[in-house]
């Protein structure tokens, strides 16, 4: 599949600016519209070095007239737009379901209407919940464990029935969990490291055994550029890594590199409903021809230096 005009939601977030960059370096002249609400998360500063290649257009997804204004034209939408995070859902959860949701429902409905030929919903590891062992395939029912995760299934699954009802062609990626550079300091790895940069505790979730599968944002971009071009209408794609590493392990790498002590380390009381350990198959998006390239301990490295030489970016955030 060509690429000419897209939209980007959410591309002035974590994943989405990442992903901005990569279609311009990967895709010589494609015609870039991001929309991006600017909440807390999204922020201009993280387009700063590509803003004179894309169009920006500052809007709500749930806003239907926002949607119609910026879609016409537009051959792919890649919907990175969404509330993110846990903690976030379990004190503010009709935010997640708004966005997650209803925003979703908003981008289809206007999509259909339009000459979309292709529709990716970016969704998310967690929409599976917890698993002890063994790894999940994207035939596993979702069994969301927080109102983050089960806004994401609500979304996704949403969208997956415009293929359906409409002939729409959607596509759903469901990665791990992302890191590297540009992500919003209430995430696991930059909290970590900007408190270890300050001397101040690192706070760790129980124990610190909870097992996350970590993916470097550059690979995903290159797994959902992928499955842009190569996926068919209704595939359900999971993007992994086999990095998977417990929190306290992180914490330990970060305070490392750093070369800072392991007292900084401060286990604290578990938030509600936290899953255990998340684990992906991801053989239909090898058959495609992908494989995660940043091995863990260099990417986290490179996103450690990232984040001390970046501190005007996190300045004021943290």
């Amino acid at each position: 599949m060509t690429m000419s005009k897209i939209l980007i939601t959410g591309g002035a977030g974590f994943i989405g600016c990442n992903f901005v960059r990569h279609m311009l370096k990967e895709h010589p002249g494609i015609d870039i519209t991001v929309l991006d609400k600017l909440t807390y998360a999204g922020r201009l500063e993280n387009l700063e070095e590509v803003k004179d290649r894309i169009r920006f257009v500052k809007g709500d997804i749930c806003d239907k007239d926002v949607v119609h204004e910026v879609l016409p034209g537009c051959e792919s939408v890649v919907n990175f737009a969404a509330e993110s995070h846990v903690d976030r859902s379990i004190t503010s959860p009709e935010d997640f379901v708004r966005t997650d949701v209803l925003g979703v429902f908003t981008l289809l409905e206007e999509a259909r209407r339009s000459d979309v030929k292709r529709f990716v919903q970016i969704s998310t590891d967690e929409v599976y919940g917890s698993t002890v062992s063994g790894s999940f395939s994207e035939a596993n029912i979702l069994d969301p464990s927080s109102p983050y995760s089960a806004s994401k299934a609500g979304g996704e699954l949403l969208a997956r029935s415009y293929v359906r009802t409409y002939g729409l062609n959607v596509i759903v990626t469901r990665s791990s969990n992302n890191y590297g550079p540009f992500q919003y300091p209430e995430k696991l790895i930059p909290v970590l490291v900007i408190k270890a940069m300050r001397n101040q505790e690192l706070p760790i979730y129980g124990k610190g055994t909870n097992v996350r599968d970590w993916l470097h944002v550059e690979d995903n971009c290159r797994a959902i550029d992928l499955v842009l071009s190569k996926g068919k209408p209704g595939d359900i794609i999971n993007i992994g890594s086999g990095n998977e590493v417990p929190n306290i392990e992180v914490a330990r790498t970060i305070l490392k590199h750093l070369r800072k002590p392991e007292s900084l380390i401060k286990f604290v009381t578990d938030r509600p409903g936290h899953d255990f350990r998340y684990s992906l198959t991801w053989n239909k998006i090898k058959e495609l021809g992908w494989k995660p390239s940043v091995r863990f301990d260099d990417g986290l490295k490179a996103t450690v230096d990232w984040y001390v030489n970046n501190e005007p970016w996190w300045m004021g955030l943290a």
